[in-house]
């Protein structure tokens, strides 16, 4: 299955973006940040690859403060 990372620099960051992305009924979840990415935070906001565009919009919309959006594939999952 292919999903999608969102990396921040801060915790705070996540958080808004968690909540907007919950409020827009979005599936997310809370992640330990991959290993194979770089990011200030270690924590990071999977959700399914397919809504990359959504997600994308939303949070430039709601200006939501964010480093990079990532492909990420799960084996198995």
């Amino acid at each position: 299955m292919k999903y999608g990372v969102i990396l921040f620099n801060t915790t705070t960051s996540v958080m808004q973006a968690e909540k907007i992305l919950l409020k827009a009924d979005f599936v997310i979840k809370l992640i330990p940040t991959p290993r194979e990415f770089s990011a200030d935070c270690g924590i990071s906001i999977r959700f399914d690859w397919d809504r990359n565009a959504q997600i994308k919009a939303l949070l430039e919309k709601e200006k939501a403060n964010y480093e990079a959006i990532h492909p990420l594939v799960v084996n198995g999952v």
